[in-house]
Order: structure tokens, then C-alpha cells, then sequence
């Protein structure tokens, strides 16, 4: 398995993202486009991005100074345990109000009022599993 957010899990990501039951056709009913980042807590910047155009994932790599409209930092175990037993809405609220899951760019509270986008972003940690 490739690095967690390296280039090649990246490109592994965008793959499964693509293919995820209930994640990017869900998403493209809402013409969700953004750059998503990810990362590691503490760091100076994130690890990886996920450029999606109305719900698909159309590229993914590295992060090299993107705009992004999410960036998610936790810390490499708490990735790692989310991917094996992705989170349902209520072992995410307690990962974001416990600060195991940072949005540093983005905002949480919004996603998760709207189930259009709540329910796609618990599916991308099932995803990640897969990558």
C-alpha cells in the first residue's frame, strides 16, 4: 500500500471515490465542486488533494499550494482507524468536537446540516478504506 495522501494513494483514491457507491453520484446531483485537501495534524500543510467537478474526482496528487475549499488534518492513526471502521455521523461529530478531525479550510458545521453533503462525506472514509 502506498503512503497515506502520497501521490499514488492519491490516484488510488480518486479511483475509488469515482466508483463508491453513494459518493460521487450522490455529490453530482448536487454539482459539488471543490478542492479537498488532506493531511496530518501539526503539519505546515496538507498532503494530498482531491479536485472533484460535480461530484467526480477528476484529479488528485499532491498538494502544491492549491486554493482549497477543505483542508482535513488528523493524525496519521486516527486516518488509519477511521479508514478500517469509517465513522457514522456520530463518531464524526465526536472526532470534530475532540479535535481528532480538523477542517482548517472549510466548514463542518454546514456539511453536516445538509444531508445532501453529510452522508457522501462519511462515504469518502469508506472509500479511503479501499484506496
Amino acid at each position: 500500500m502506498a503512503d497515506l495522501f502520497s501521490p499514488d494513494w492519491m490516484a488510488s483514491f480518486q479511483n475509488v471515490w469515482n466508483a463508491e457507491a453513494g459518493l460521487s453520484d450522490e455529490l453530482e446531483k448536487i454539482n459539488f465542486t471543490s478542492t479537498i485537501a488532506y493531511g496530518f495534524t501539526g503539519d505546515d500543510a496538507p498532503t494530498g488533494v482531491l479536485v472533484v467537478e460535480n461530484g467526480k474526482a477528476v484529479s488528485a496528487g499532491a498538494y502544491e499550494g492549491q486554493e482549497l475549499n477543505w483542508d482535513l488534518r488528523a493524525s496519521q492513526g486516527d486516518w488509519e482507524k477511521w479508514m478500517k471502521k469509517p465513522p457514522g455521523m456520530m463518531g464524526l461529530g465526536m472526532a470534530y468536537t475532540s479535535g481528532k478531525l480538523k477542517f482548517l479550510v472549510g466548514d463542518y458545521g454546514a456539511m453536516v446540516k445538509d444531508p445532501r453533503m453529510a452522508g457522501p462525506f462519511i462515504k469518502s472514509f469508506a472509500a479511503m478504506g479501499k484506496a
